[in-house]
This record gives structure tokens, C-alpha cells and sequence, in this order.
């Protein structure tokens, strides 16, 4: 192991340490008052430096988000040259959210200011600068995303989210079976409660999943056709009503294996493994945000119970 990826280990080791809420701290959260509570307890915590009181949920969410993309281009920055695709890939969650709202945006939705992703980019500034789906799907192809897929600003955002599933594998076998969970999470949420039809999805763009889920009815039997690596995201799930539950056991997963990898002597699987944690801490905070506003209301706090 290089002295590079060893400096990167003890670099990820510490920002977990130091910069994760944890449980505890997201149900104290959590158990504010109000969303300002909830504001001012969270500029005494790690996630200070993006807080203002002035702030409304969503705001307030993607500022908790902006912490977690700080701490990873630290830690980009401490580790080898051939390591940034690997990071590029399993932390892509900024640039998809930034390309989602380019795709929001020549949709006629308002301009939003975009992650500032520096060396994490792998296809963002140029993807910033389209002016039509098709200038934006030419210019995914060309990039480690690969072409998405689809005519439609719905078809584009499930393509790329399939791509980063696809990207993460391939990057990160550590990782393979939680990019195929998720996979499974999110076309059962399309097929079976936006009811998307199964003949317009792009099949080739599935290839975590097995062939043999196009054939399936129902939900019981879309589980069924679904290979192991997949299927256990959705193992014990009676319908796609209870997909909520199943997508808080993946994050509560993909933080066990996280914490897992961090425990390895090889630097590489350290840095895999933090990166897990640092998302599924800034998760769990957005979710204990959500409940100061939301509380009361169904199922809130079964929501936030499953997430720690």
C-alpha cells in the first residue's frame, strides 16, 4: 500500500470520527422543537459550517448534504491520482443531484446553484452548460455516466441513477451487492407504485438485476426473479406500501458494511467504507430535520426509528 492510500486512510478514519453526528446525536435532533431549534443545535455539531438560522427544510437538507461533499474533496485530496475514479464513483451522489436539476431546469424549472464538486466532477462543468435533453444525453455519453437512456427528463433521471449503481459496482466490488439492492429499491418503487410500464424501460440498463424480473406480474414474483445480490434489499417486504421500510434497512446496511470496510488494513477499503458513513450520516440528519417539521404526522416517526 503506497504512502499516498495510507495518508488517505487515516484521513477518512478521522473524518468519521470527527464529523459524524451519529444516532444518538440525529435523535436529540430529531427531538427539537422546531425546525430553528433543530438549527441552533445543529450549529453546535460537525455540520456548523453550512447552518444558518434562516434557513427552511430544504435548504437546511441540502446544506447538511454540502458539509458531507466538503469532507470528501478533503479527502480526494489526500489520496493517489489513480484513486479518484473510485471516489468519483461511489460519492456521485452531487454531481447526479446536480444533473438531476440541470434536467429540472430545461424542464422549466428555476435555476439552482449546483454542488461545487471540483476534482469529484466527472462530467460537470461541461453537463452545466446544455441547453436541451439530447445536447445533455450526448454529452453523458461521452463520460464515465455513459448514456442514460431515454427522450424524457424522467427517463434521463432513472437512467443516470442506474448508472451510478453501475459505476459504484464497477469501481467498488466492495459495494456490488448494496448498488444492486438499490437497484432493486428503485425500479420496485417504479414498476409498482409510479406504475411505470415495464415495456418502456430500457432493459440493457439493468444488468445488476438479472433477466428475469421483465417477466414478472406482481411484486411477490418480481422479488422472486431477482438475483440474491439483489433481492435482499426487498426480502420480507409484503408490498411495495412498505418499500419505505426496505429502503431504511439498505442505509442501515450500507452503514454496517461501511463501518466493516473501515476496520480493514487496506487503505483502499477504508476510504470505501467512509465514504458509506459520511452519506448515511448526512441521510440520517436530513431525515431528523424532516421530523421537527413533520412531527405528528403517520408514520414520521416509525421513519426516523428505522434510520438509526
Amino acid at each position: 500500500m503506497s504512502a499516498a492510500w495510507i495518508a488517505g486512510a487515516v484521513r477518512a478514519r478521522l473524518l468519521v470520527a470527527e464529523r459524524c453526528l451519529g444516532a444518538e446525536g440525529a435523535a436529540k435532533l430529531a427531538g427539537s422543537p422546531s425546525l430553528r431549534d433543530a438549527l441552533v443545535e445543529l450549529g453546535r455539531t460537525p455540520y456548523r459550517r453550512e447552518i444558518g438560522l434562516e434557513l427552511t427544510l430544504a435548504d437546511a437538507q441540502r446544506a447538511v448534504t454540502s458539509k458531507t461533499l466538503i469532507d470528501l474533496r478533503l479527502l480526494a485530496g489526500w489520496l493517489p491520482g489513480d484513486a479518484l475514479g473510485l471516489l468519483r464513483a461511489v460519492a456521485a451522489w452531487h454531481e447526479l443531484a446536480n444533473l438531476e436539476d440541470r434536467i429540472a431546469y430545461l424542464g422549466g424549472a428555476p435555476l439552482r446553484q449546483p454542488f461545487e464538486l471540483g476534482s469529484l466532477a466527472a462530467v460537470w462543468p461541461r453537463a452545466a452548460g446544455t441547453q436541451s435533453l439530447d445536447e445533455l444525453r450526448r454529452v453523458l455519453a461521452a463520460s464515465a455516466w455513459g448514456d442514460p437512456g431515454g427522450d424524457t427528463a424522467a427517463e434521463l433521471g432513472l437512467g443516470l441513477r442506474l448508472a451510478w449503481a453501475r459505476r459504484a459496482a464497477a469501481e467498488a466490488p466492495e459495494v456490488g451487492s448494496l448498488a444492486a439492492g438499490a437497484s432493486a429499491l428503485l425500479l420496485a418503487r417504479e414498476l409498482f407504485v409510479v406504475g411505470l410500464p415495464v415495456e418502456i424501460l430500457p432493459l440493457a440498463a439493468f444488468p445488476l438485476l438479472g433477466p428475469r424480473w421483465p417477466g414478472a406480474g406482481t411484486f411477490a414474483q418480481f422479488v422472486e426473479a431477482l438475483p440474491p445480490d439483489a433481492a435482499w434489499a426487498l426480502a420480507g417486504i409484503d408490498g411495495p406500501e412498505e418499500l419505505w421500510r426496505a429502503e431504511a434497512r439498505w442505509w442501515n446496511r450500507c452503514e454496517q458494511e461501511g463501518r466493516a470496510l473501515m476496520r480493514s488494513a487496506l487503505g483502499r477499503q477504508v476510504v470505501v467504507g467512509a465514504v458509506e458513513v459520511l452519506g448515511c450520516d448526512a441521510h440520517r440528519v436530513a431525515i431528523a430535520l424532516e421530523a421537527t417539521v413533520r412531527r405528528g404526522l403517520p408514520g414520521v416517526q416509525e421513519v426516523l426509528d428505522a434510520a438509526a
